[in-house]
């Protein structure tokens, strides 16, 4: 019997129309219903994903910033939190000045840059989140940041993981939410390590746990998971270490992987 689902928003539990379904709305609601805990595990901002949360009537803590901070939804209450070595965000910041890249900060859930852009913009409308410009970068440097986000062509992210690995050490984990979203957390926010707090803070064993994600940023959770569950328009890589690949996100993927383990088990 699984007591514990965390779901991934981004091409997971919404569709491309950035929409919950109603079909995966009521799933959700039966699985509440039964006594299942269903909450978010999200690289977005607390700010973004709980007006997510709120619209699908969750009332429990929530995995935000990949990880690095879960935060209940009720009394705001912080439960878990890791935030960016100081050294690193320092290196990072610098970093990103010498080669010219876009490079997002968050400030007590707000989200920052050094100066405005089309990256910055798009980014904003796609989660639909305010920002704000600080130009004086060791300003923002300075402020301790559950998640560094850098946004750049692909294949040029994928050539710069290794230099910023070498660069920052054991203390980051670094990952990639989408294939042009680079970002850098605390080693210990992982949506897997926050999974595991949230399974121990419920008195859940992993094995009644259900995690279910579409991209590589999810691997942590899904493998630390009891039933792990990609989408059927997950990365490759995810679908290969996955228990279950159910549905796309617009086939309504997570009500199909819903319905098959946890209202309909066999």
């Amino acid at each position: 019997m699984y007591k514990l689902i965390a779901i991934d928003i981004d091409d997971t539990l919404i569709n491309d129309s950035k929409e919950v379904t109603p079909a995966t709305q009521q799933a959700l609601e039966q699985a509440i219903a039964k006594g299942v805990i269903v909450t978010l595990a999200t690289g977005r901002a607390y700010a973004s994903a709980q007006a997510i949360a709120r619209q699908i009537g969750m009332n429990v803590p929530i995995i935000t910033y990949q990880g690095s901070l879960v935060k209940n939804l009720l009394d705001e209450k912080v439960l878990y939190e890791r935030y960016v070595p100081m050294e690193a965000v320092r290196k990072v910041f610098d970093y990103c000045m010498l080669h010219h890249l876009h490079l997002q900060t968050y400030i007590n859930d707000k989200l920052f840059a050094r100066e405005e852009n089309q990256k910055l913009i798009d980014y904003t409308t796609l989660n639909r989140t305010e920002y704000y410009i600080e130009p004086d970068v060791a300003k923002l440097a300075a402020h301790p940041t559950p998640k560094l986000l850098i946004i750049d062509d692909p294949d040029y992210l994928d050539e710069i993981a290794p230099q910023l690995r070498e660069l920052l050490g054991e203390d980051v984990h670094i990952t990639k939410s989408k294939p042009n979203f680079l970002e850098i957390m605390h080693r210990e926010g992982t949506k897997g390590h926050a999974l595991k707090f949230l399974a121990a803070h419920f008195g859940c064993d992993m094995s009644q746990t259900i995690a279910i994600g579409d991209s590589w940023n999810d691997h942590e959770m899904l493998e630390a998971a009891g039933l792990g569950v990609a989408m059927g328009n997950a990365i490759p890589a995810l679908k290969k270490l996955a228990d279950y690949v159910t549905l796309s996100n617009n086939e309504d993927g997570v009500k199909a992987a819903i319905d098959k383990f946890v209202l309909q088990p066999e």
